[in-house]
């Protein structure tokens, strides 16, 4: 990479950093998809925004580098041109960062495993206005603490993602939707490494995913009715569920739909949220404490009840 080019890259981080590290409560913005989770921010808090832009993608590597205010959907667009993907299941218009910072992985976990796996590198603004870096630039392991993953899903109250190096898998040469009725358990054991396998109590939805002759033959298995895309999700509560758990929700009257495989609900309805034991409660209260002594970064939002 060139001089002109990391210059380039380095002004708006330090930028960021500056405006992180201001005095007074901050709250970083991005593209507001999932903006109540965890609680609204302080209004006196300022809004700052990350820097945005993909800034460099290694297809021999498999990994993109870019700022956190990068939405999702020009993040595939770029890894697009070259046949690669982040599965990034979510509103196309939220930002990487964002996506990070909340930590709720897409409806295809089943297959490619959570969000935070993705995160090979995040260069993050702490409390006081410092540009730390956690992780490394590629898929091989790195030593030390994990500092890159805690960062996803403590929703800013750890640090300001500012911006990360994300590994990439191949597009899958097919994709098929199907849909239709049956043991959603039993289709979990029968099918090979599908992507997500739905279910609202009464109707299953089936998403399949790789080389074409290998999904046919999946597909045909189920002798389901192929589908464009899968079900409008419930958007109002989220549950957390052991995946085994599911099979009692057959009997709730309210609207969801299960990740089956996952344990994650979708819900029609306002969930409370599962209180943490006291012993996680604590040690949650100590990080914020220690990376975030003053509660400067998104006061407001309560790490411990998401």
């Amino acid at each position: 990479m060139g001089v002109n080019t990391q210059h380039f890259i380095e002004e708006p981080i330090l930028q960021f950093a500056s405006d992180v590290g201001s005095v007074g409560p901050v709250t970083v913005v991005g593209g507001r998809t999932q903006w109540d989770v965890g609680g609204l921010p302080l209004r006196s808090s300022r809004e700052v925004r990350a820097p945005s832009g993909v800034w460099s993608h290694e297809p021999e590597e498999m990994t993109v580098r870019c700022g956190a205010g990068t939405s999702i959907r020009e993040l595939n667009e770029k890894c697009a041109q070259f046949g690669q993907m982040v599965p990034f299941d979510l509103n196309p218009e939220a930002t990487v960062g964002g996506a990070l910072a909340v930590g709720r992985s897409g409806f295809r976990r089943l297959r490619y495993g959570p969000i935070r796996d993705f995160a090979l590198r995040i260069r993050h603004i702490d409390h006081s206005g410092l540009l730390v870096t956690s992780g490394g630039p590629t898929v091989k392991n790195v030593s030390g603490y994990d500092l890159c993953r805690l960062l996803v899903g403590s929703l800013g109250k750890l640090g300001c993602i500012a911006e990360v190096i994300l590994r990439c898998l191949p597009i899958p040469e097919t994709t098929l939707w199907l849909t239709g009725t049956g043991d959603p358990f039993k289709i979990y054991n029968q099918l090979y490494r599908p992507s997500s396998i739905l279910w609202n109590g009464d109707q299953v939805w089936v998403c399949l995913e790789g080389v074409k002759s290998d999904v046919e033959s999946q597909a045909a298995l189920l002798g389901f009715e192929e589908v464009s895309s899968p079900p409008s999700f419930p958007t109002r509560g989220r549950m957390s569920l052991e995946p085994k758990a599911l099979r009692g929700l057959v009997n709730d009257s309210n609207d969801w739909l299960a990740e089956i495989g996952v344990g994650v609900v979708h819900c029609a309805e306002t969930q409370t949220p599962v209180p943490l034991s006291d012993a996680n409660k604590l040690l949650m209260r100590d990080l914020e404490r220690r990376l975030d002594p003053t509660g400067r970064l998104n006061p407001g939002r309560e790490l411990v009840t998401t």
